[in-house]
């Protein structure tokens, strides 16, 4: 999505940026992993195949994708690059054309030694905000494989309910509507986020 390509989000234990070329490599590393295709439901693909793909979901109107930074190791080594920093990515899937109001949400923390601490919910929360308050969103779903234990927990702690299971896809379907206090509580948990231009809003060369 090119409305997001100048946009980084800073919060406490991540920074959200734009997918760009730069962490092509990083991210084709993660999804060798076998178990990563299983959680996200993806096929391996090639280095080329991936770059293709960045491209096309920076073109695409209807994908939203940050990748997540470890905001404390960003901020400590100054001069790090952001690949070396990746622990992540989070998505929005504008896919429902009868609903332009509905997000499907997503979020990988591919990197074993960062999960568990909050990088996840702080990543989810940013995006949960920038999509209510830039893209227009008030509904948001979350699909995820039914032996995920962890991942249903944490959107089930952030007022996501479960409304369908399915059994040939072994995954659920867990839903937020965003109402008016749920719109105050977003607020609430994200009014440390900051937005800020991404690289002096410098695009990436196409």
């Amino acid at each position: 999505m090119r409305l997001n390509q100048n946009t980084m989000l800073l919060g406490k234990k991540v920074v959200l940026v734009p997918y760009t070329s730069e962490h092509v490599p990083r991210y084709h590393e993660w999804m060798k992993s076998e178990e990563l295709q299983r959680l996200t439901a993806s096929e391996p693909l090639t280095l080329e195949q991936e770059y293709a793909m960045q491209h096309s979901w920076r073109e695409d109107a209807d994908k939203c994708t940050f990748i997540v930074l470890d905001a404390e190791k960003w901020q400590a080594q100054p001069g790090a690059t952001e690949e070396s920093c990746m622990v992540g990515d989070v998505n929005l899937f504008l896919t429902d054309l009868e609903d332009p109001t509905l997000g499907e949400i997503e979020v990988m923390i591919a990197e074993p030694s960062c999960r568990g601490k909050g990088l996840g919910t702080e990543a989810v929360l940013a995006m949960l905000s920038y999509g209510v308050t830039t893209l227009g969103l008030t509904k948001f779903e979350a699909k995820i494989g039914q032996g995920n234990e962890p991942s249903i927990r944490m959107f089930q702690k952030l007022h996501f309910e479960q409304v369908a299971a399915s059994s040939v896809f072994q995954e659920v379907t867990l839903r937020l509507t965003v109402s008016e206090s749920e719109h105050q509580w977003l607020l609430e948990q994200t009014s440390h986020v900051e937005e800020k231009p991404y690289r002096d809003g410098s695009a990436e060369p196409c």
